[in-house]
């Protein structure tokens, strides 16, 4: 028998690490290297090829190894990482002006939604790269690159409903032997030409941007493609913690991908018509089918690892109110992390089709790529210095030591990606924009749905008074419970169930759902409850932004301690189902009213939301105008 105790050890969790959280970056040597000669139109010489591996390694050094791992990485939310979780941190300060918490609102915002235009092209640029190492075996292949990686594409997706659990076991196993193959493969080819070792030496980077500033300009924004995926270190430090991290890092991944790109820097200084794919001409002739095999399987497991925190990061914003409620599946009993959630998993899926109908290879993709990627470490780098001198409290001249290179840095790869957007890079930023429109139209439309609910809402401690004072009121036994989210005014259910029904339940319970701005709450500090009046109860349920509301497990509890006997058969759940009018008036744009509207009608129902059984919810409408 297993002890329930049991807690896997700190290189368990690494290798667990490198399988989930280092494979969209470690997947970057199939494309990036090949991707900074093509973009930029750039000559192969020694000089060239020498200064584009050094900005590489530098670029790394100081994105990923300084600002990532050694500073971002410090900005944990109770141990959980991520941009919504640095947003969370900045706005918890109660004392904030309202413009300057608009702002950091709306750069958590813009950050999101370009890390969900990551998430679609992540899968179809990797999964593409991988493939096309068959036209290299034979040119018999290069019909079907497509529609090989249309089906592995498929059956990833298809699988999500049934979890990861089972794949999972086998990520990081995989994965080790990917950036082990790739790191052998550059060592094989650095030991032909030593030489190329030299790209640590700052000076080939800066003899490149003096001699040539306009194509340098252009490379940088091939070479954040070797920084794809630094963003996902952060974002799943919840899930592994911050030390195991960084040792993966630093002893796996850093080394063998600069390897490689070395190796693949070494080839190209011997053989400059390598350039056509420097990756797979590494790989001796016996082993290319393998390798295609290992980088599919790669490219599959850096895919999956975006999907789910697409998934993550999109069930974090309908915690924090941020995204209408969509229907959550968990497919494991056990990791609280495993969710799939199928609106969401089709969206991506139809994306990604139509991403690579539309490209058709990974070169075309990669001018699609990039973008997004620049626009949310610019957006991570914003949030953290804001955070730095609310939270950390740091001096102006330590913060701007911090700031000034990192954000300078962000801004050369902003303005590099953005000369890409006619070329694709247009996509990732209209995938964008809608997200960040349907996330800032949501957080709006709530807004003003509670302030018209408050405006016209009776005070509740006004009628339990008038109610416990008539005679005329009417009781009946059993138990009502009422959802609101408005826990001092009178539930509009309640006040439909007096109006048309005259008569009230024996014992009131009011619960109001809090999602607090940490990733976990407590049992202990799970629930408040207020006795009102012998017939009337107010309870306070409160989740963190990662926990799974469930109202009757909570309810159950809060029965418990009241001395109550909970018996499900006897409650009544009663939601409000409000219906949304557009009138015109003072509120948003007339469009956006009505994509509120649309969004409110097709949320998934609370009961399901709140796991409360369809059988013992009584659904009560009203009318609201908006």
């Amino acid at each position: 028998m297993q002890n329930s105790n049991y807690k896997p050890s700190k290189y368990a969790i690494t290798l667990a690490a490198l399988g989930v959280v280092f494979g969209d970056i470690g997947t970057s040597p199939l494309y990036a290297i090949k991707q900074c000669f093509i973009e930029a139109h750039i000559a192969l010489s020694e000089a060239t090829i020498m200064g584009i591996l050094s900005l590489v390694f530098w670029s790394m050094m100081l994105t990923i190894s300084i600002k990532y791992v050694t500073f971002i990485m410090r900005a944990d939310n109770n141990g959980e990482g991520g941009i919504m979780s640095l947003l969370a941190l900045n706005l918890r300060p109660n004392q904030m002006n309202r413009h300057k918490k608009i702002l950091l609102i709306v750069i958590g915002f813009i950050g999101a939604s370009l890390f969900f235009g990551d998430g679609i092209i992540t899968p179809a640029i990797s999964v593409l790269s991988a493939v096309e190492g068959l036209s290299i075996a034979t040119p018999a292949f290069n019909k079907w690159l497509m529609p090989i990686a249309l089906g592995i594409l498929t059956a990833l997706f298809l699988v999500q409903r049934h979890g990861t659990a089972t794949m999972g076991k086998f990520f990081g196993p995989i994965t080790l032997t990917w950036f082990i193959s790739i790191g052998v493969l550059g060592v094989v080819s650095i030991i032909k030409t030593p030489f190329v070792l030299e790209l640590i030496n700052p000076y080939w980077a800066i003899h490149f941007i003096l001699q040539e500033p306009g194509v340098a300009f252009l490379a940088m924004g091939a070479v954040v493609l070797t920084l794809t995926g630094g963003e996902a270190l952060y974002a799943d430090m919840g899930h592994f913690g911050r030390s195991p991290i960084r040792l993966a890092w630093f002893v796996v991944v850093c080394p063998c991908l600069m390897i490689n790109y070395a190796g693949q820097g070494a080839l190209l200084l011997r053989d400059p018509t390598a350039i056509s794919n420097p990756f797979y001409m590494l790989v001796p002739d016996w082993g290319l089918y393998p390798m295609i095999a290992l980088a599919t399987a790669a490219a599959v497991i850096a895919s999956q690892a975006v999907i789910t925190g697409v998934f993550s990061m999109a069930n974090q914003a309908i915690q924090l109110r941020y995204l209408p409620r969509l229907t959550v599946h968990h497919t494991s009993d056990i990791e609280q992390g495993q969710i799939y959630l199928p609106f969401i998993n089709w969206v991506l899926y139809i994306s990604v089709v139509i991403l690579i109908l539309l490209f058709h290879n990974s070169a075309n993709l990669a001018s699609a790529y990039g973008v997004a990627v620049t626009m949310t470490m610019l957006c991570s780098t914003i949030l953290v210095t804001a955070y730095a001198r609310t939270g950390w409290k740091w001096p102006i001249w330590k913060l701007a030591l911090f700031t000034v290179p990192f954000l300078l840095m962000d801004i050369v790869f902003v303005s590099s990606t953005s000369l890409k957007i006619l070329a694709g890079g247009w996509v990732p930023l209209a995938i964008g924009i809608v997200v960040f429109t349907v996330l800032i139209t949501w957080k709006n439309g709530r807004e003003i749905v509670i302030q018209r609910l408050e405006k016209d809402a009776l005070p509740l401690e006004l009628f339990i008074k008038s109610v416990s004072m008539s005679d005329d009121t009417k009781y009946v036994p059993g138990e009502a419970v009422f959802l609101t989210g408005t826990p001092n005014i009178v539930p509009h259910a309640m006040l439909h169930n007096i109006k048309h029904n005259k008569v009230l339940h024996e014992r009131n319970i009011m619960i109001t759902v809090v999602t607090q701005d940490v990733p976990f709450v407590s049992d202990q500090d799970r629930m408040y409850i207020e006795k009102l009046d012998e017939r009337f109860y107010r309870i306070f349920l409160y989740y963190g932004f990662k926990d799974q509301p469930n109202v009757p497990e909570a309810l159950e509890k809060a029965y418990h301690e009241l001395g109550f006997e909970f018996d499900m058969m006897h409650v009544s759940f009663f939601i409000s189902r409000d219906r949304l009018i557009h009138t015109v008036g003072q509120g948003m744009a007339p469009w956006r009213e009505k994509l509120f509207i649309s969004m409110y009608r097709n949320t998934s129902p609370v009961s399901d939301f709140y796991q409360i059984p369809t059988n013992r919810v009584v659904e009560m409408g009203s009318q609201i105008e908006i």
